[in-house]
């Protein structure tokens, strides 16, 4: 089996994520490519932030922030999958919507393409990206600076929103939640940038895969009381739906497949992304 870079560095990952270390020999040897190859395989992904080069191979990053956009693409997405389809049920043709640069956001973006006169305030490259290519929704990026790891811009973007009239729905990933702090990310940037395009939204929705429950997360950006509804599966127990419900915060509860075929990746590929027209 012949592997293109693509799929070697797909795989490189998922190694990196089981193991916890690669090594360029057994990699050259894996894909019957040169050490040479592989070294460049690992320049490319060190440079994207998704992974450490160490003497002879590589080591995941640190755990300072979220992680890269594609591990963490990686990370449950049966049950990302699952949540961005339900969570799909609250677009309607028509909607402003704000969604961040999390990878459930992308995993619900891909589910909405055929909303027709959509507009979509997201601060998510790939998100942007994705609904430029394939949907005919109106994409608004609010600027800031680029976090390469998380394909997201952040910074101050408050005067960019003001004034500009509200946001129908905002849907955001995390790092973590507390019925305490509300929503929580452990990036400073990200929690600032989230907390100003929330203040705008009429409707606040957190949408996380259960093994969030015990993360933890420095910067709040959306307050309890300022939260409609959370998104997760159904491993999210009954204790904690009940202290959310008390809060005066509806919990839904997604069913996951975990016995389904197929290994626990996405199912959707960069390239076979295709351009496509839709009407308005």
């Amino acid at each position: 089996m012949s592997f293109d870079e693509f799929d070697r560095e797909r795989a490189i990952i998922v190694e990196l994520d089981r193991v916890g270390r690669v090594v360029v020999a057994d990699l050259a040897q894996r894909f019957g490519v040169s050490a040479v190859t592989i070294r460049k395989d690992l320049d490319a992904l060190e440079r994207r932030s998704m992974l450490r080069r160490v003497r002879g191979g590589a080591v995941p990053t640190g755990v300072s922030d979220e992680g890269a956009f594609e591990m963490r693409l990686r990370h449950s997405a049966r049950a990302k999958r699952a949540i961005a389809r339900a969570v799909a049920a609250e677009v309607s043709n028509g909607d402003v919507i704000a969604m961040d640069s999390s990878t459930t956001c992308w995993y619900l973006a891909h589910e909405i393409l055929d909303r027709r006169n959509l507009i979509v305030v997201t601060n998510g490259l790939r998100t942007a990206e994705l609904l430029m290519e394939q949907s005919s929704a109106m994409v608004l990026m609010p600027g800031g600076v680029l976090r390469r790891s998380a394909a997201s811009m952040v910074g101050p973007i408050g005067d960019v929103l003001a004034g500009r009239g509200r946001i129908d729905k905002g849907f955001f990933g995390l790092i973590g939640l507390s019925v305490s702090h509300g929503l929580l990310d452990i990036v400073v940037e990200e929690a600032q940038t989230k907390a100003f395009i929330a203040r705008s939204c009429n409707e606040v929705y957190g949408l996380f895969d259960s093994s969030k429950v015990d993360r933890f997360g420095l910067h709040s950006f959306a307050a309890t009381d300022t939260i409609t509804g959370l998104f997760t599966d159904d491993a999210f127990n009954a204790e904690q739906t009940a202290q959310w419900t008390a809060a005066g915060v509806d919990v839904h509860r997604v069913t996951v497949d975990h016995d389904a075929d197929g290994a626990d990746l996405p199912e959707y590929r960069r390239s076979d992304v295709h351009p496509t027209q839709r009407g308005a």
